[in-house]
């Protein structure tokens, strides 16, 4: 679940090497492909680059899920955990109609959504057990050391990284198994050497975590994420501050000071300048709050990230 990498170096503005990623504010023209099915209720559509290429492209000013996703999904590559490729991009969609949330028909000529943000998916094989797919955070705890698995340090740092952002959405699909084997591609039934648990989808953050899973409170809401802690002090010293929504299956989990000490000592490696350019490429401040208010500047963001950083420095768990 988690690999090193050189944290302080890490070019947060472009992102990770992908050879079908995009830049940063770029115009990608696509054609609408209305036979390709998507679940949940944020806005989004798939649309097809160069034929077959379909991408899943989210959209809307008051989508926070626009601006949130490619915020997490940059910091967690920076820090070595697993997320895929979202890109901050602009889209000429052929065949959209206005709204493809709801009106899901082929239109003639051109619809321009701005913001957007396109995904490309981490790479890896998933693996899947009786059409069960992904893993719940409580599985966590079953993950052998002993037997090869991914040390204390490390679990417990994914946990507490997915408080700090307060990832709200946690049920099983929303996190994902994969097997990075190079053969895995070409035998189906070869056993897995290389298995990694990662976050799939991670647009419901940097706010407070909500029973309802509401992105209003819960995606890109500065006021509510700067006022919630990272952990909570009613349910013992190092408690991560998460409540479960009704879908979820992260709730105040306990973290061990392994776990804080490894992921507090990836957090310092970040820059300054590393954060304005998390909360820059993500656009936040174009973000449409609830209140149709500021959603806060670069700046601002920067304050709020580094405070709880310094939350989770100064804690010492027993």
């Amino acid at each position: 679940m988690w690999e090193a990498t050189n944290v302080a170096n890490a070019d947060i503005l472009h992102g990770p090497p992908d050879e079908k990623g995009f830049s940063f504010d770029e115009t990608v023209t696509c054609d609408y492909s209305p036979k390709t099915k998507y679940n949940g209720l944020s806005p989004k559509f798939p649309c097809a680059i160069n034929g077959d290429d379909v991408v899943k492209v989210k959209y809307g000013r008051d989508n926070g899920e626009v601006f949130a996703e490619v915020a997490a999904t940059r910091l967690l590559w920076a820090l070595g955990f697993g997320a895929d490729h979202m890109y901050p991009v602009r889209v000429i969609c052929h065949g959209c109609s206005k709204d493809p949330l709801t009106d899901r028909g082929w239109h003639e000529g051109t619809v321009a959504f701005d913001p957007a943000s396109i995904e490309r998916r981490f790479p890896g094989k998933e693996l899947e057990s009786h059409g069960i797919t992904g893993w719940k955070w409580p599985e966590l705890d079953l993950v052998s050391a002993e037997a090869g698995g991914a040390p204390i340090e490390q679990r417990d740092a994914l946990k507490l990284i997915a408080v700090m952002l307060q990832h709200t959405d946690s049920k099983a699909e929303q996190q994902r198994l994969l097997c990075l084997d190079d053969h895995a591609k070409r035998e189906p039934a070869a056993e897995c050497e290389h298995p990694f648990m990662m976050l799939n989808d991670v647009g419901i953050t940097f706010g407070r975590a909500n029973l309802q899973n509401d992105k209003d409170p819960g995606s890109v809401n500065l006021d509510a994420w700067s006022h919630t802690h990272v952990f909570t002090t009613d349910k013992g010293p190092c408690t991560g501050n998460i409540a479960k929504s009704f879908s979820g299956t992260l709730e105040y989990p306990h973290i061990s000071e392994e776990g804080r000490k490894f992921l507090s000592g990836l957090l310092a490696q970040l820059s300054d300048g590393q954060l304005r350019d998390l909360f820059t490429v993500a656009r936040f401040p174009a973000r449409m709050s609830p209140e149709k208010l500021s959603s806060g500047t670069v700046d601002q963001w920067v304050d709020a990230f580094k405070a709880k950083r310094a939350e989770i420095a100064s804690r010492t768990c027993s």
